[in-house]
């Protein structure tokens, strides 16, 4: 929502203003610090998801409080009855010596207090839980504004940046918009002057200048650690991540942005991929969904190491990014459950059919008492298939290891679009928000999407519609869902080799010039085998989802003219640097 003092402000020469929902910016014109307007989907988002994450946690921590006081209550008030009982008995109180134990605490001669004890735990207030974020790379620190201004809860926010430019920047406006404990008078404050800086370590924005990595370690003990951590680099999340999970409380959420989907979502640079996130990203058309895995692969992987697990709440690969919001906490017994949470893939060159291997496996043994169950975890067996591919018979590749298990937790989802049917004026981009969020909500946890048309490809064959695809899988048994990493793409719980078995049905009413298919194709590989069913393309009711209902709006139409990750910030360090080697 726009400030309506706006025209009143006075924009110092060398910057210009730069408005985003409740806040108000200054951008140097040279380019100083980095921000991209595009991203303002990814904030809004932030926002609305740290939002209900600190509301949910609000509600957690009140009941707690609230059961514990009843407990305290509960005790006191026995050992009050337990002390009058014992001096009735021993015939210290002459006032009591002629009740009968049967009356004992429930006598109303006098105005009898109910104890001291009693007294100390009366009724109070609950306090709403503040939580504190830290923002590890802030730049212009139009984020950090956003939190404090529109989370109710947020006690302060953190804001570093390491370069001393950017950290000016910051400065600036976190003074502009009223955060840093002086008052303004609706003017933008000189962008040379000092005279309205409160001092560090207070305001609602507090601005750091130094490595993020630094400043995270120092909150890894476990009485500094903060609630929420968000890294949003340019580029690659990678080297932040080890101390991201360490400096969250048991509970907290770890933010993280990666916009180096060039490494990630293709296998242009595997050697790259690997060094960055221990795994070998997937060239295939689910390459996005493959990239949110690897990165929470690397999440996961680094939480382990100091006793503490992660568990997905939202996880959206975005345009040129991928964005992730996920619960880091503390539990040495699901830590086990990593190996079994992490796979290897071997994905087909031909037909792009990929098969999973994981790295361990979780089973179940009964006592023989008849108690609770035991959890072993013990290696799995393997490789699931032959040196070539089983469909087409093209050569397989490794991708991976990356996380197997759901990237969203639906219920979450759905108190977040529940919140943004209440604050849809609220955000800029809700519309978007709204049609990511539904989709997100709907999707099967199941690993990889399908478009039909790509499929269709491999068959040279004609494309049957999203809904007789869909209609076909239902009518076999199959769970279907939309995906929403990539536009008229499905998710499923069949096998390729279902899945092929559709498209062999629907060759049979549509058929294809073999001829024309080049003899070493891996077309006629897959066209050679029969369907073990006969597929049923007639429409299925449950082919209409919550996401079909509506028109959403899920996918960005380009915004601006050469949009995508922009150019990095020219910061005060390299400028130094440069001017050193100069």
């Amino acid at each position: 929502m726009a400030n309506p003092s706006l025209s009143s402000l006075t924009v110092p020469v060398g910057f210009t203003l730069h408005t985003e929902n409740t806040s108000r910016i200054l951008l140097p014109s040279n380019n100083e610090a980095f921000l991209n307007p595009v991203q303002e989907f990814n904030r809004d988002l932030s926002v609305a998801v740290i939002r209900v994450w600190s509301e949910e946690l609000d509600r957690i921590k009140e009941d707690r409080w609230r059961q514990a006081r009843e407990r305290r209550l509960a005790k006191a008030e026995k050992q009050s009855v337990d002390r009058k009982r014992r001096k009735v008995e021993e015939g210290d109180v002459q006032k009591t010596a002629s009740v009968q134990p049967d009356e004992v605490g429930t006598q109303t001669e006098g105005p009898v207090a109910i104890s001291d004890a009693v007294t100390q735990t009366k009724e109070a207030e609950y306090r709403p839980h503040k939580f504190v974020i830290l923002e590890a790379l802030s730049a212009t620190g139009l984020r950090s504004i956003r939190y404090a201004k529109e989370i109710p809860l947020v006690r302060y926010v953190i804001a570093n940046d390491l370069s001393p430019l950017a950290t000016a920047a910051m400065t600036r406006n976190v003074e502009l918009n009223g955060l840093g404990g002086t008052a303004t008078d609706g003017n933008c404050p000189d962008a040379d002057s000092d005279a309205t800086r409160r001092p560090e370590g207070k305001g609602k924005v507090r601005v750091n200048e130094g490595d993020a990595r630094i400043l995270m370690y120092s909150h890894a003990p476990e009485r500094n650690r903060v609630d929420v951590v968000d890294l949003d680099p340019y580029g690659t999340a990678a080297p932040f991540i080890d101390a991201g999970v360490q400096c969250v409380v048991d509970g907290g959420l770890l933010c993280v942005t990666c916009t180096d989907l060039s490494v990630l979502a293709t296998n242009n640079y595997p050697e790259k991929c690997y060094s960055n996130y221990g795994g070998v990203s997937v060239k295939a058309e689910y390459s996005h969904e493959a990239a949110l895995r690897l990165v929470l692969h690397t999440i996961a992987t680094s939480a382990a190491r100091y006793g503490r697990y992660i568990e997905p709440l939202l996880c959206l690969s975005i345009d040129f990014y991928v964005r992730m919001f996920v619960k880091v906490q503390t539990a040495p017994i699901q830590v086990k459950k990593v190996a079994s949470q992490t796979s290897v893939y071997y994905v087909c060159s031909g037909c792009q059919s990929f098969h999973e291997q994981p790295f361990g496996r979780m089973t179940e043994k009964v006592n023989d008492r008849g108690g609770k169950a035991n959890i072993l975890f013990k290696t799995h067996v393997g490789p699931p298939v032959p040196e070539k591919c089983p469909e087409c018979g093209s050569p397989l590749h490794i991708a991976g290891p990356m996380w197997n298990g759901r990237i969203h937790d639906p219920q979450f989802v759905g108190r977040v679009l529940e919140h943004l049917e209440c604050s849809e004026d609220n955000y800029g981009t809700s519309a978007r928000m709204k049609g990511m969020l539904t989709v997100a909500k709907e999707e099967l946890a199941v690993p990889f999407y399908f478009t039909p048309s790509r499929v269709a490809s491999f068959f040279h064959c004609t494309c049957p519609s999203l809904d007789e695809i869909a209609s076909a899988l239902l009518h076999a048994g199959h769970q279907v869902s939309r995906s929403h990493a990539a536009p008229g793409s499905l998710k499923t719980t069949a096998t390729r080799r279902d899945l092929h078995d559709v498209y062999r049905c629907w060759v049979k009413t549509h058929p294809v010039k073999v001829e024309k298919i080049p003899p070493n194709s891996p077309a006629r590989v897959l066209l050679q085998k029969e369907p073990s069913f006969e597929a049923d393309f007639a429409s299925h009711p449950l082919t209409v989802s919550q996401s079909s209902k509506v028109k959403l709006v899920r996918y960005q139409p380009n915004p601006a003219p050469n949009w995508g990750p922009a150019t990095r910030a020219d910061s005060g360090v390299k400028r130094k640097r440069r001017d050193r080697d100069e």
